[in-house]
């Protein structure tokens, strides 16, 4: 038992190491002082734990035994079954009928085997390291693309920094071939409004690239920046989603509080009734860090802070580790916070509903409005000659495709400012 104890201190140690590692490199790269502060707090509490696990190798090693072990003995059920003459009768059970129906149905009783499922590595992604992943790791290792690893932690993305500036580099190049394509089609060909609605470009060639050619650039860069500003786009998408959840759970962990139970076994509970999927995953992970990493509570609820996608749930985390460490009332704390975190919820929710009025009166005027009296001044035009003469048909198309367009745009804007379950 204790070989046991004294290998998970060594492989707790190793973690450690490997985090305050991992630490001084972010502390190089880092070009905020606040948050250079914060990592050098996360740097010094990883020590102390550095410090108390080796404290507890060395008390493990000290109970370490290496006597020699017994030898073989008669069994417990022959003591029983061939007693000396006159101490111990022998003991003789019998089975009744029921017991041995009970044994029968136990033994004919399937056996469950629950498989765990492997997740295997995606191809694309494989595929993408082995061609640029030296590359990827040489400009991280130059402090390149540091915001962008921040984002992929924070919105809890699975995938290994290097991995993911690898998949940038292969798409981006993939897509410029893509672009080749598109543009050779626009050189010969040309998209109108009309039946058949493809017909050959009537332009010389010189002058139909020099049209043209910007094509390229514009699909390869904005494959690019898209990939890169994603893992931004999803922290702040998470983050939202967060924010809806954490005012009724700090109610929650406020009524749990008053039991005077061990502080993480708070987030065990939240998790338990499955009520806040978004924040299960992030208290699961402060969970983690205590039961598997080995790391203290107050030090989990630091590096946790430092990791959040949520401002919110960092300054959770924040103030319940500043409690924790100076003794303070938890059940106070917790009904302070929920208080604070419900008002700024109810002025988010009233800033909401003005919004959607707001853009209530702009489809009105822009979507519904806005295409009649096109339509009609291009009618208008037609009739009298004036302008740009378009036909009936190409009307009712620019029409039809403009309302689209702006419907689809609407709708896609009012998709991301609504708030989560609103």
């Amino acid at each position: 038992m204790a070989i046991d104890n004294l290998k998970e201190s060594f492989g707790r140690q190793k973690r450690i190491a490997e985090e305050i590692s991992s630490f001084y490199e972010d502390l190089k790269n880092s070009r905020n002082e606040e948050e250079r502060r914060m990592i050098s707090s996360q740097i010094n509490f990883l020590k102390n734990s550095l410090k108390k696990t080796g404290a507890d190798v060395i008390d493990a090693t000290e109970r370490v035994s290496v006597a020699k072990p017994l030898g073989s003995f008669q069994p417990v059920s022959k003591i029983f079954t061939q007693p000396a003459k006159g101490i111990i009768p022998e003991v003789k059970e019998k089975t009744t009928a029921l017991e041995k129906l009970t044994l029968k149905r136990m033994k004919q009783k399937e056996v469950k085997v629950i498989k765990k499922k492997e997740k295997k590595p995606n191809l694309y992604v494989k595929l993408a390291s082995s061609l640029f992943y030296n590359r990827a790791m040489s400009l991280i290792n130059k402090g390149k693309f540091y915001s962008l690893r921040r984002d992929l932690i924070k919105a809890n993305l699975e995938f290994v920094p290097a991995n993911y500036v690898s998949v940038i580099f292969l798409t981006t190049i993939l897509s410029f071939f893509a672009s080749i394509f598109v543009v050779a089609f626009f050189l010969f060909f040309s998209i109108i409004a009309s039946p058949p609605f493809i017909v050959a470009a009537e332009t010389s060639l010189g002058t139909r690239f020099l049209q043209i050619f910007w094509i390229i650039f514009a699909i390869s860069v904005g494959v690019f920046l898209f990939a890169y500003f994603y893992p931004s786009m999803e922290k702040k998408s998470l983050e939202s989603k967060i924010n809806n959840e954490l005012p009724f759970a700090t109610i929650h962990m406020s009524s749990i509080s008053n039991s005077m139970i061990e502080p993480s076994k708070i987030f065990t509970i939240i998790i338990s009734t499955g009520e806040y999927p978004n924040l299960e995953k992030e208290f699961t992970k402060l969970l983690n860090e205590v039961n598997v990493y080995g790391y203290d509570l107050v030090s989990a609820l630091r590096d946790m802070a430092f990791n959040s996608p949520s401002r919110k749930l960092a300054d959770l985390y924040n103030g319940l580790a500043t409690t924790v460490t100076s003794g303070g009332d938890l059940p106070e704390f917790f009904d302070k916070r929920a208080q604070s975190l419900l008002f700024e919820h109810r002025l988010e929710q009233e800033k909401h509903s003005r919004a959607a009025e707001t853009f209530m009166d702009i489809y009105i005027s822009v979507v519904i409005a806005a295409p009649m009296i096109l339509m009609l001044l291009l009618m208008m035009m037609r009739v009298s000659g004036l302008g740009i003469s378009l036909s009936t048909s190409m009307i009712t198309i620019v029409m039809v495709l403009s309302v689209s367009l702006l419907n689809i745009l609407f709708l896609a804007f009012l998709h991301l400012k609504q708030p989560e379950g609103g």
